[in-house]
């Protein structure tokens, strides 16, 4: 499958055209923005760990029979995946307060929350993709009640298989980002599942292993992604 025209280039991907055109291929890069891209780095062979971590998390959502884009990897940063609407509600699922979360409801981070929570956020990059509700989504038409009914309960579903599969994998999930997208009728898990996306801490030391590094500039960030490879690829 041979990359052609670029259509879309964000933060930490790239979207390249296909002679299919029903499918795209998505690079990952190895930039690194935080706050809205007020902070700007590069993380060391990011889009590589990425790409390996993300397909791998994919295939197994897959096999659980969640629908998403993923096709399959084809490089070490190239992933082919279906062309999907995206949906411009991206949903933030919380198992443990952290964040701007424990910055909202001023209480201290690592609690684990007595049932996960649901965020929904408006995907806008000129906005700073500000938190909504339902009702914001009804009224100004971002999806439909079938639409949502569809994220809100694969986002439940992908939740509950990664908190297990980390937990296994000595990783405590904190809280993560998903985006969905409209595919031939049917709605897709789609974008990417990465320490990017992700608030991962070792359940041994806490020691934070995700975009947190950079974020916080807490130092060993190459390495902190390194090792979320390691455990998510060798199991």
């Amino acid at each position: 499958m041979k990359k052609g025209e670029k259509i879309y280039e964000g933060k930490a991907k790239i979207l390249y055209s296909t002679e299919e055109t029903d499918k795209l291929i998505q690079y990952f890069k190895d930039d690194a923005t935080a706050f809205n891209a007020q902070k700007k780095g590069t993380i060391k062979e990011k889009g590589v760990l990425n790409n390996k971590i993300s397909s791998r998390i994919f295939e197994l959502l897959e096999k659980e029979g969640v629908k998403t884009h993923f096709i399959k990897s084809i490089s070490d940063r190239d992933m082919l995946v279906k062309k999907v609407e995206i949906i411009p509600v991206e949903v933030v699922i919380r198992n443990v307060t952290a964040g701007s979360l424990s910055k909202r409801m001023g209480i201290d981070e690592g609690i684990t929350l007595k049932e996960p929570i649901l965020e929904f956020y408006y995907k806008s990059d000129e906005l700073g993709d500000p938190m909504i509700n339902e009702y914001h989504i009804k009224v100004f038409e971002l999806a439909n009640e079938k639409e949502m009914d569809i994220i809100k309960a694969v986002a439940l579903k992908v939740n509950k298989f990664l908190v297990d599969f980390f937990n296994k994998n000595g990783i405590r999930l904190i809280d993560f980002k998903l985006e969905f997208g409209r595919y031939d009728g049917d709605v897709l898990l789609a974008d990417e599942i990465t320490p990017d996306g992700c608030r991962l801490w070792d359940k041994k030391s806490g020691e934070k292993m995700d975009k947190d590094r950079f974020r916080r500039d807490l130092g060993k960030i190459e390495e902190a992604y390194q090792e979320v490879y390691k455990r998510v690829i060798g199991n």
